[in-house]
């Protein structure tokens, strides 16, 4: 089979990268669908991954569950564990739907693929509800009962809420690899951030000094500027700024100019040239004398060293977004809270400062990601 790739027209989901899935993809889903056969863990992950950029493109959702028997000890997963679990899903799946294992012999699998639009979150507990029974069937019942059954919707369309309402990591099972296999580098890049951010607090101490003294005497309220980010897999903490504003703001203004540089309003509202920064609100009335000056310059932003010392972000990476940003994300758009830690400073700062539109953003966060 010549090694091309096939490049399916689905309806464009806006300014994301154009999936290609390649001849392998229709191979695999053939044999997953053409057998019932277990698939084994690279081949059904690989799968879950194309599956969930076919979703991405498409906006048809796919229901993952997982059947996880690892509470169990050795004993009782080696005594009909494996055949129980395969034997009631086989007879409780459709033919279309793809079963292999998460995790070898520990974790079953199902990807529920070509759902009805109408059909939402009671879906899941029908699903639920079939499996349990089918596993109290074939299982001895002291194994059943330890059996942890668990669905992950994908795209879940801003669904969640609270602290789950970041990325599902099960969806993601090829970024907790690529990690594991990139110990060592992982390992020096925190050793650089720690070195590098100590060193910088250190030999930039009087300047920061001086600023929170200017803070201070040009109005009313504390040096610095605490505000919930979203660290990677949605981890959230408390991100630090020297505070640009008066204090007691109204955050609305902010919030709502956000929704509307994410959806690529911003310059038709307010009528920018392509050259102006557009990430930040321009004449923003909250802003302070001394604050414009630290925005302008991004010595605001030097608080956040503190935050790399204690490992919630790095030198180098993706912007932490906030949570009402979050969830004004396009599908493909959360994967940069994803792959790699939020940075001080990012590939978009570097390249485009503020003067670029969020797709553009996300894309260089993304490029930086996998590179």
């Amino acid at each position: 089979m010549p090694n091309s790739s096939v490049n399916v027209e689905t309806p464009e989901r806006r300014g994301a990268p154009r999936t290609k899935l390649s001849p392998q993809y229709f191979s695999l889903h053939r044999i997953a669908n053409r057998r019932r056969d277990v698939l084994s863990v690279e081949t059904f992950r690989t799968l879950l991954t194309l599956e969930r950029r076919r979703a991405q493109r498409s906006g048809q959702r796919f229901i993952l569950m997982l059947l996880d028997g690892s509470l169990l000890d050795q004993k009782r997963r080696s005594a009909g564990l494996v055949e129980g679990l395969v034997s009631a899903v086989s007879g409780a799946v459709r033919e279309s739907d793809i079963v292999g294992w998460y995790e070898q012999d520990k974790i079953l699998a199902v990807i529920f693929t070509e759902l009805n639009q109408s059909e939402n979150l009671p879906l899941l507990d029908v699903l639920e509800r079939k499996l349990r029974s089918a596993c109290k069937e074939n299982l001895d019942r002291p194994i059943a009962a330890k059996v942890v059954i668990t669905l992950h919707v994908f795209p879940d369309n801003g669904e969640k809420s609270g602290p789950d309402r970041a990325v599902d990591e099960k969806l993601y099972p090829e970024v907790r690899r690529k990690q594991a296999s990139h110990r060592l580098p992982m390992l020096v890049k925190r050793v650089v951030d720690l070195i590098g951010s100590v060193a910088l607090l250190l030999v930039l101490s009087p300047l920061m000094a001086a600023i929170a003294l200017a803070i201070k005497l040009g109005s009313r309220g504390p040096v610095f500027f605490r505000q919930g980010r979203m660290g990677q897999f949605g981890k959230e903490f408390e991100c630090l700024k020297f505070r640009t504003m008066v204090a007691g703001n109204d955050s609305k203004i902010h919030q709502e100019y956000v929704q509307n540089f994410i959806a690529g309003k911003v310059k038709e509202d307010s009528g920018n040239h392509p050259n102006e920064v557009i990430y930040k609100i321009k004449d923003d009335p909250r802003v302070t004398a001394v604050g414009k000056f630290l925005r302008r310059t991004s010595l605001d932003e030097l608080p956040q060293l503190w935050n790399v010392v204690f490992g919630d972000m790095s030198l180098f990476g993706p912007r932490a977004p906030v949570a009402y940003e979050f969830e004004s994300y396009d599908v493909w758009h959360q994967r940069r809270v994803l792959e790699a830690k939020p940075g001080v400073t990012g590939l978009w700062q570097v390249m485009g400062r503020s003067r670029t539109t969020f797709d553009e953003m996300v894309k260089k966060d993304l490029r930086y990601c996998q590179r």
